[in-house]
Order: C-alpha cells, then structure tokens, then sequence
C-alpha cells in the first residue's frame, strides 16, 4: 500500500525539491476534484474561519473573502454554509508499538467514541482505519453508527509507526466521498518511524483533494508534550505533524489527559459543521499552485489548503 502511494507521488519529486522545499510546503499531487461539476474545473475549498477569541464566524458571505491563486485574486464563485450538510470522515488509529506506553491508547479509545457521539445516524458517514507499519481498513464507510461498538477493543498495539504514508492511502480514499464537509482524524501518539512519505509529499496529496487533515497527539502527561515541541525545534529545517494539518488546512492538538480528549474530539465535529465551502475556477496551466485564503475582517483567522494542482 505504501508503495502504491508512493508511486502516486513520484512524478513531482523534482518540483519537491526545487520551486517548493526551500519554503517546505506541501508536494502537489494530479487528483480530481470530487465536489464541484460545471462547464469549467472548479476548486473547491474547505475554510474554517474563527474570530480573535477562537469563536466560529458566521454569516459571511463571497464578498467577505479573498482568494489568491499565485497571488492571484479569483471571484469566489459558490459559497456554502449548511450547518445541516452531512460530514464524512476517516478515522485514522495509530496502533503501533509506543502506543502501548501509559494510557495513550485509553485515551486514543475514548477519543474515538467521543467523536461517533457527534455524528447523526443515518446522515453523517465515517470509516475506521488503523495503522502501524501498513495500514488497516476496519471498517468501510457507513451511515450505520452502530458498526462501530467497541471497534478498537479487540487490536493491541505493536509495531513501527508510518503515520504519513497511512494518512495518505487514507487521503486518497476520503477525495471519493461525495459530503459537503469531510477530513481525516488522525489519533496518534505524534510519532512516525517507519514511512517512505515526507510530512510535505503527504500534505500535498490531501490538500489536492482538499482533504483535512486534524491529528490529535495523546500525550498523557506535559513531559511528552515539550518532548515532541523540542523536537520539532531541532528538526526546524523538516516538515512535520504540524505542517501536515496546517497546510492543508486542518490542525494539530494536544490532548493530555482524558478530560481534555472528550473535548478536543467533539470540538473537531462542531468546527467541521461550521466550515464554509468555497469554489474558485481552477488555473488551466499544468502545475502546482498556491492557495491564500482571507476574510476581510481584522479579527478573521482562516484555516484552509494552502494549493492544488492546475490543469
């Protein structure tokens, strides 16, 4: 499986490693939009927008935003905001070895089953997958909540960790899913070892499709937690976890105690709900193409991909 991603992504090793590796942004990859069908190719983007407090922005319309493609202005041509739309998501498990130290996969457990409580049967879709040095589909995409009781009780954590080449197999089966609002849920304990995909190839891929991606690291205790921020101190000139949620345009949280997992996964839920959902006319020239998207508010935060692929 990873050697099939892998050959996905090979093509563009080249534009890795001259136009976009001195800024580490994410490796572009050729998918097909899913969302949008018209007379012309659309992008399409998913953007949460917050205000100064964190506090989602409602009530915006197209003239509230600006989208530059290569710094170039484009009209926004559809905007959606259904808070009632149908979300799909592929819950992605880390079950490697280091997942058996502390509570770690207690919490990974807890987690899970404080995000299927957001969900609505019957509307809302989601998918179970796990991972240590390959990856596992536990179970497909379904509406049916109720295939999912106590999922992850029967595998016991072993193993290497490849995170990025998970979440790419991962991204690539998310982009057929037809919902308004969809992303990848990563529960991990934040630490790769074993995958043949960079943080940068794999960010590429998901924000292609627009996929986002939201890891949330369960680091029991604050020791942890300063362990995986020095390290990505050291490793400044590296892309990581972080930039993999953030460029395409979803997040990494921490999450270290029980309490403070059954916040973090509902909150995930309710943001994604609260997306709105743009369509610009994609570029027609064969190549990688930079995304910035804002609102015209002071106080607007705005989280989405940060590129696709024209042509």
């Amino acid at each position: 499986m990873r050697a099939r991603s892998g050959r996905l992504l090979i093509a563009f090793a080249v534009l890795v490693q001259t136009s976009v590796s001195a800024q580490y942004a994410p490796a572009p990859v050729d998918l097909p939009q899913q969302t949008f069908r018209s007379s012309v190719d659309l992008v399409t983007i998913q953007a949460s927008v917050r205000d100064r407090r964190g506090r989602p922005m409602t009530g915006l319309t197209p003239g509230d935003f600006e989208v530059r493609d290569n710094g170039e202005l484009r009209p926004v041509l559809s905007l959606r905001a259904d808070l009632r739309s149908p979300i799909s998501l592929a819950i992605l498990v880390d079950m490697s070895g280091s997942m058996r130290l502390g509570p770690k996969i207690a919490m990974t457990r807890q987690a899970f089953a404080s995000v299927l409580s957001q969900l609505r049967p019957g509307e809302d879709e989601v998918a179970l997958f796990t991972f240590d040095s390959a990856l596992h589909e536990r179970q497909s995409f379904t509406r049916d909540l109720t295939a999912f009781d106590g999922a992850l009780t029967a595998f016991e954590p072993f193993g290497t960790t490849s995170l990025y080449d998970a979440t790419a197999e991962t991204a690539r089966q998310l982009a057929a899913r037809s919902a308004t609002h969809k992303a990848i849920i990563v529960l991990t304990d934040g630490i790769d070892t074993s995958s043949t995909l960079t943080a940068s190839e794999v960010s590429g891929l998901a924000a292609s499709i627009d996929v986002p991606v939201y890891v949330v690291a369960t680091v029991p205790s604050m020791d942890q937690r300063v362990m995986l921020e020095a390290d990505r101190a050291i490793r400044a000139e590296s892309a990581d976890l972080r930039d993999l949620a953030e460029w395409t345009g979803g997040q990494l949280i921490f999450a270290s105690s029980f309490t403070e997992t059954v916040a973090v996964a509902s909150g995930l839920v309710n943001g994604l709900r609260q997306q709105y959902v743009l369509a610009i006319e994609a570029a027609g020239a064969h190549e990688w193409r930079r995304l910035d998207v804002h609102v015209k508010h002071p106080s607007a935060t705005v989280k989405a991909r940060t590129g696709y692929f024209g042509g």
